[in-house]
């Protein structure tokens, strides 16, 4: 497994564990939005919505551009990238004991 980051692992795992953050990146995989476009489905207020974009933004799952007075928002895929490595390691390190369970299952199988 290559080596990660525990700190930046632990921030993207923590903001993907929020259903909202989570829809915010579902959101964002469309295109780039306005903190306004991107909080308009959610029946929060604008301080929650900020905390959710600041944790996303510390996991380095989404940046901000400023254009005015419009914040605007974007997916960072390296980051989630960065997660699907470290879950595919798991994935392949189980995926193996499992196929090793099943021979050995198989082989000693009484007839």
């Amino acid at each position: 497994m290559g080596y990660y980051n525990d700190s930046q692992i632990n921030k993207i795992f923590s903001a993907l564990s929020d259903p909202t953050r989570r829809e915010m990146i579902n959101r964002l995989r469309h295109g780039d939005m306005s903190v306004s476009e991107l909080s308009q489905p959610f029946s929060i207020g604008k301080s929650a919505i900020t905390k959710h974009l600041k944790a996303l933004e510390a996991a380095g799952l989404m940046s901000r551009r400023i254009a005015g007075r419009v914040h605007h928002c974007h997916l960072e895929l390296e980051a989630l990238k960065t997660a699907y490595e470290w879950l595919s390691f798991y994935q392949n390190f189980w995926d193996n004991k499992l196929e090793a369970l099943d021979n050995f299952v198989t082989k000693n199988k009484d007839p």
